[in-house]
């Protein structure tokens, strides 16, 4: 039986993803798939550079505001609506595009699990003893040693997914990170990478970070915290929030806030880099590729891939 096709469109922050697609869904009739881990979550506009309805123009988008600022979100969970999303838009005889940045979504969408691999929880409870004594630096430390390429792609106060990792090759003595090449694609995808040259992205994300300021990012974290929000609620934990909850509970001046986003967001661009150019098949253009992008989906579309 024939996959479905879908063509997937990732790359790091400020790239130019939005627009891209947008371009790409009006000439091949799609729509769009969200792959963004805080445009899900209602409320988080500003921040998480949600796209507008101008931006949209009149092309509609799937698992935006979705979720409740209060409500935890799983890449599980992502797979589960970005799978009914896809199977929507195909009804309506339109190609599915998933975009995004967030690694963890569109990974855990085209590839079945691999090899399982149980739990030992009393492995768990030492590990935790670990990080309570040594701090999660110290796990992150640990990971590094035994299987740094999962490392790459964690971040460090991700203690939750450090610890399975751990777990992952300390029950199985295999690394996490030599389970990726056994996976099974769900679809039949092509996964285009959107790059630029490190200076001009480098420029854009801080440009970024400036409009956001403008357009009232704290003012939108502000709201958050006014009903209820805390650091400790998942959707406070994306890059923009967290160092803007920070400012406004007084733990930064307003310098160091700034430089702060900017300087976590450019480290997020490189993360999210290191994570997609592990994907198998991922085809790396620039914005200015536009017309090849263009000339490869059509290929794609027409089984000439």
């Amino acid at each position: 039986m024939n996959k479905q096709k879908i063509v997937i469109i990732v790359g790091p922050t400020a790239v130019g993803k939005t627009a891209l697609s947008v371009e790409v869904a009006r000439l091949f009739d799609g729509e769009i798939i969200s792959a963004d881990s805080i445009q899900i979550y209602k409320g988080l506009d500003i921040g998480s550079a949600k796209v507008t309805k101008e931006e949209m123009r009149g092309i509609k988008h799937h698992l935006i505001d979705i979720v409740r600022p209060t409500d935890e979100y799983s890449a599980g969970q992502y797979v589960k609506d970005a799978c009914r999303a896809i199977d929507e838009i195909v009804s309506k005889g339109k190609l599915p595009i998933v975009v995004g940045g967030t690694g963890m979504y569109v990974q855990s969408l085209l590839f079945e699990p691999g090899v399982t691999c149980g739990k030992d929880e009393n492995y768990r409870k030492e590990l935790e003893e670990i990080a309570n004594k040594n701090g999660k630096e110290y796990l992150y430390k640990m990971l590094e040693k035994i299987d740094p390429e999962s490392a790459a792609l964690i971040h460090p106060n991700h203690t939750s997914r450090i610890v399975r990792a751990l777990e992952i090759y300390h029950v199985s003595g295999k690394k996490k990170s030599e389970q990726k090449s056994e996976l099974e694609p769900r679809y039949d995808y092509l996964l285009i990478g959107l790059t630029a040259d490190r200076e001009t992205l480098y420029n854009r994300i801080n440009l970024r970070v400036d409009k956001m300021l403008e357009m009232g990012l704290e003012k939108e974290v502000q709201n958050l915290i006014d009903h209820g929000i805390t650091e400790s609620n998942q959707c406070m934990q994306g890059i923009g929030y967290k160092e803007t909850y920070d400012y406004l509970k007084n733990r930064k001046n307003r310098v160091e806030f700034i430089e702060k986003l900017k300087q976590n967001s450019r480290n997020y661009a490189k993360r999210q880099f290191t994570w997609f150019k592990k994907m198998p098949g991922i085809v790396w253009k620039t914005y200015d590729q536009k017309d090849e992008i263009i000339d490869l989906i059509k290929e794609f579309i027409n089984g000439k891939k």
